[in-house]
């Protein structure tokens, strides 16, 4: 896996801007790190990436579990760290919105990629210094990984 440096938030934005163009309705984009690594930095510049005006608040779905936003492709933007267990995955429904066509972007997901519909790209964000890697877990996020020709396939 090959690290991609992220010392600014205007690195962060530039990554989110090339990520975008390469989800499809869908997609699993797993978003992992400490906190304070720039999870929701990171999808709130994807949600801009993916059209999302400057007007539309992406707040953290901490406490509400999932955002939905008019993006293109529409995204479901969600946040499992309360969750216990597999079963509370499942009952927010969000394998049915990716079903539906949602790209499924979700903070804390890495332990629920299967409960989520597998074939996950993995973004794993790190502090000290601010840095990234992706990592793909199936077909779909493998060719998204080659398409931003990133190592780790």
């Amino acid at each position: 896996m090959t690290d991609i440096e992220l010392p600014t938030e205007r690195a962060t934005r530039e990554l989110a801007a090339r990520v975008a163009p390469h989800l499809a309705a869908g997609d699993l984009l797993v978003l992992s790190g400490p906190l304070g690594s720039g999870k929701t930095f990171f999808a709130r510049a994807l949600c801009r990436a993916l059209g999302l005006p400057p007007s539309e608040r992406v707040p953290s779905p901490t406490f509400t579990l999932v955002h939905e936003h008019p993006t293109t492709p529409p995204v479901s933007h969600a946040d499992l760290y309360r969750l216990r267990d597999e079963n509370d995955v499942r009952g927010l429904g969000l394998d049915a919105q990716r079903d539906e066509g949602r790209v499924l972007l979700v903070e804390w997901g890495e332990t629920y990629v299967d409960a989520l519909g597998g074939d996950a790209l993995v973004l794993e964000l790190r502090l000290a210094p601010r840095r990234a890697s992706f990592r793909a877990t199936g077909p779909r996020s493998s060719a998204i990984l080659a398409a931003l020709g990133a190592p780790g396939t």
